[in-house]
């Protein structure tokens, strides 16, 4: 650890780790001041870091359905070695749903899989709403990236496990791993082979990476941080803080990631 460390200060990346942040976002957010959310800055930004790869999906896919995933087709063909993008679903508005799932196959160098903001679109996982995509991404067994957080009616622990009881073979990345529901998470983990738990905003408590590991080893974990929200450096250092082994750190900033992507 000592030596990434002394790395990581010295240059500010880890110029032999190609990671991969698999929860990341791309342009402008109403009443936020969010300087480096444009492609072309953020390819830079991930220069200076050590980013080989993001996986993201723009804010006006999400909220800005007519629009649909062009912003997010855009930048992957822009820069098509740094970005690989998630199909934005909003529930609200099941006609673009439809169409989006009719294409994807047409962009399925774009796509990595899709994105949900439960919270966000006040839409429960286990709602109707979202049953078109997760059949197409159970059968196609493709990744679904969807925001957690514990307690919440709309994607804490019962409603993650309400879907994974019925769907098997899509991966399901649970953002920022149920934030809160540790234990629950942990348990989910262990009792449901197609569940991953990513990093952001775990890192606000202390001692949480360790108790991932201590209980389910480092195979399911992926490392995220919600950039441009959030800074690549503080996420890579709490990370490398945290004490864990070399060999962890590496299945967590890129080879899980890898496996999914190749899949």
């Amino acid at each position: 650890m000592n030596k990434l460390w002394d790395e990581f200060l010295k240059k500010g990346k880890l110029e032999n780790f190609p990671i991969i942040d698999v929860h990341c976002h791309m342009g402008y957010f109403y009443g936020v001041h969010m300087p480096y959310s444009t492609p072309e800055i953020m390819a830079k930004r991930m220069e200076i870091a050590g980013i080989k790869l993001i996986l993201f999906c723009h804010h006006y896919t999400l909220f800005e359905p007519e629009k649909g995933n062009t912003y997010n087709i855009e930048a992957v063909k822009k820069y098509p070695e740094k970005f690989k993008a998630y199909c934005g679903i909003n529930p609200h508005y099941p006609d673009v749903i439809k169409k989006d799932l009719r294409n994807f196959n047409k962009y399925r160098n774009i796509y990595a899989g899709f994105k949900l903001l439960p919270d966000y679109h006040k839409v429960p996982l286990s709602d109707e709403k979202y049953r078109p995509v997760f059949e197409f991404a159970d059968e196609n067994k493709l990744i679904i990236l969807s925001h957690t957080w514990g307690g919440s009616i709309y994607d804490g622990a019962d409603e993650v496990e309400k879907i994974l009881k019925k769907y098997k073979d899509f991966t399901f990345i649970l953002g920022h791993s149920i934030h809160g529901q540790w234990k629950k998470a942990i348990e989910i983990v262990k009792n449901y082979e197609n569940v991953y738990l990513e990093l952001c905003a775990v890192m606000d408590e202390r001692g949480i990476i360790e108790k991932f590991l201590e209980e389910i080893g480092t195979d399911r974990i992926l490392f995220g941080t919600d950039f441009p929200w959030f800074s690549h450096h503080y996420y890579i250092g709490a990370l490398i803080g945290s004490g864990i082994g070399e060999s962890d750190i590496r299945k967590i900033l890129f080879e899980n990631a890898e496996k999914l992507i190749k899949k």
